[in-house]
């Protein structure tokens, strides 16, 4: 009797666990609000962005004190721009399989499952990676404050 008590109580608390997960990229979910649309949105802009080497456009979406965590290294807005500008990372394709915000306030965290061709070094080559956006609201309007490249384990998708 004991065990069965003990299996209903963690059976009732993981179904309520579930509901507060956050949304996660590739998970059934609502419909978006207007506002994670619009991050939604920003966030498909960036990747045209990166991969026109648009630094004019990059350079006012990103905040002055953004960071960027790459596989090689780490460093801030302006080294960003100078790797995009002189092509040591082409940011050749990002093909977007999930993405999902979560807005706390005016922060907006984006995850993107994505597999990005880039050319790096003079290189081509392809990864899997869950991509991390931090945005803050400031005057009505979004910048980027972290951008996070993590490998995913998951075998390549793109063709």
């Amino acid at each position: 009797m004991k065990k069965i008590i003990v299996g209903m109580c963690l059976c009732i608390a993981s179904v309520q666990l579930s509901q507060a997960q956050a949304k996660l990229p590739g998970l059934t979910t609502t419909s978006a609000t207007k506002e994670e649309q619009e991050v939604l949105d920003l966030s498909k802009t960036k990747w045209t962005w990166m991969a026109d080497k648009n630094v004019e456009s990059l350079n006012g979406l990103f905040d002055e004190k953004s960071v960027f965590v790459h596989m090689g290294g780490s460093w801030g807005k302006t080294q960003e721009l100078n790797t995009i500008k002189g092509g040591m990372i082409w940011y050749k394709k990002a093909e977007v399989y999930g993405a999902s915000v979560n807005i706390f306030g005016n922060t907006a965290i984006l995850l993107n499952d994505i597999d990005l061709l880039a050319v790096v070094g003079g290189n081509e080559v392809t990864h899997a990676f869950m991509v991390t956006e931090v945005y803050v609201k400031e005057g009505g309007k979004w910048k980027m404050g972290s951008l996070t490249f993590s490998t995913l384990l998951r075998p390549v998708k793109m063709k």
